[in-house]
């Protein structure tokens, strides 16, 4: 590849392929590591703790879906649109970490922990994970790859130096910290870029559009109402661990927590394809290739790496020498089936609030009732592990068909169908 070429790549999507790499690298390379230095029931603590992050920042991401549809979907009016996100989501990070600081000897129940210190940690990390949301969708919506890509860039390297923290003291609370520090440097990156308004749109309108709101309070309730949707996600893609640290013993969740590692990885090694694919999903003639293209590229990569999983996973646990991962070694390409499920899963969520549609997300909930559920009967790994299989092929299954119908729905009509009167 040329010089030109090359960075004609990493100034459009392929930078944020690049970016996204290292972000996810860095995060589950911290995750591993750790895995190695932390006990099995302080790393089972340190899991859960992660994926409660995870749910909490559904409001970072609903923010970010609302402030790049409103963006692609009225670029005259970027400028308002950019400066009441940012307001709002200034707001909404402290209120968020607020609510979890009063909150934390709630969390150090529902997770089991030995002491609140760790709930205050996560109560800290709220704030940046919320406000990089903000950040993160408008440079989305104006499809600002290259300072994108640098954002994901900067939310994984400072995990590194985490590690020496973490080495110094193996503990949950400071394994939390140390994997916290990539929500800093991207959020610094963040206000460097926008810290002047634009003056101009960053593209005329392929065809009229009807004027988004830039108020905050409407703004706000879109906000919450992709976060909600998210919420049900999220949910669902962690609620095991949860379920796990209830009904198994410290070191059965722990394995647990071993496999999910997997899971996780596939989750969310294809995040490119929802980050690129979301601007055209916000596109009512575009909508429905971009379901059908990304489903099928993040089921392509799926497949490809859940081979690799089931042929390298011996091998890659022996020369680790990590006892936790021979001891799960046979099953985690079946975690890796439940991360790709779960990863096609959040590509349809995201069509869906792209479209505005609402009554789908019901399916998600409806999901998450269900692994609780069935998922509180359980009482080995492979048991918990094979609901939460079968819940998410069910939840895929069905969101696959309600998207391409809606979509159908929607270019019979012309492409602009009100939210109200949605069939999903």
């Amino acid at each position: 590849m040329s010089g030109g070429s090359l960075r004609r790549f990493l100034g459009g999507s392929g930078g944020i392929i690049v970016g996204t790499a290292v972000m996810n690298v860095c995060t589950f390379g911290f995750t591993i590591v750790a895995a190695g230095i932390l006990d099995t029931s302080s790393y089972g603590a340190f899991f859960a703790l992660l994926n409660l992050l995870m749910v909490i920042s559904v409001v970072h991401m609903g923010l970010q879906a609302t402030a790049a549809r409103r963006i692609v979907a009225d670029p005259g009016s970027v400028a308002r649109i950019e400066g009441t996100i940012l307001r709002v989501g200034y707001a909404t990070a402290l209120a968020v970490g607020g609510a979890l600081l009063v909150l934390s000897p709630a969390v150090t129940w529902l997770l089991q922990l030995d002491s609140v210190v760790p709930a205050l940690v996560l109560a800290a990390l709220a704030v940046p994970t919320t406000v990089m949301g903000a950040h993160v969708g408008i440079l989305q919506g104006e499809k600002r790859w290259v300072a994108l890509s640098w954002v994901y860039v900067l939310a994984g390297v400072p995990r590194i130096a985490g590690l020496a923290v973490l080495w110094w003291r193996p503990t949950e609370s400071i394994a939390l910290f140390g994997s916290g520090l990539g929500y800093i440097a991207p959020v610094v990156l963040g206000w460097w870029v926008l810290r002047r308004a634009r003056s101009a749109p960053v593209a005329e309108p392929a065809a009229p559009a009807r004027p988004e709101s830039t108020a905050p309070w409407p703004l706000l309730r879109e906000a919450l109402h992709s976060s909600q949707a998210l919420l049900a996600f999220f949910a669902v893609a962690n609620v095991d661990i949860v379920v796990a640290r209830h009904v198994l013993s410290d070191h059965a969740s722990g394995l647990y927590a071993v496999g999910l590692l997997v899971a996780k990885i596939m989750l969310y090694l294809p995040q490119f394809v929802v980050i690129v694919m979301f601007p055209s999903l916000a596109t009512a003639h575009q909508r429905r290739r971009a379901v059908v293209v990304g489903t099928t590229a993040i089921l392509g990569l799926g497949a490809v790496c859940t081979l690799g999983v089931l042929l390298v996973a011996g091998t890659a646990a022996d020369a680790l020498h990590s006892e936790k991962m021979q001891a799960v070694e046979g099953h985690l390409w079946l975690f890796a089936v439940l991360g790709t499920l779960l990863s096609v899963t959040q590509l349809l969520v995201y069509a869906t609030l792209a479209r505005q549609g609402r009554r789908s997300i019901h399916l998600v909930w409806a999901a998450l009732v269900v692994s609780v559920v069935a998922g509180s009967v359980t009482t080995a790994p492979t048991q918990l592990l094979g609901v939460m299989i079968g819940v998410t092929a069910v939840l895929t299954s069905a969101l696959v068909a309600l998207s391409l119908r809606s979509d159908a729905t929607d270019h019979s009509v012309g492409g602009v169908v009100p939210a109200a009167t949605r069939a999903d």
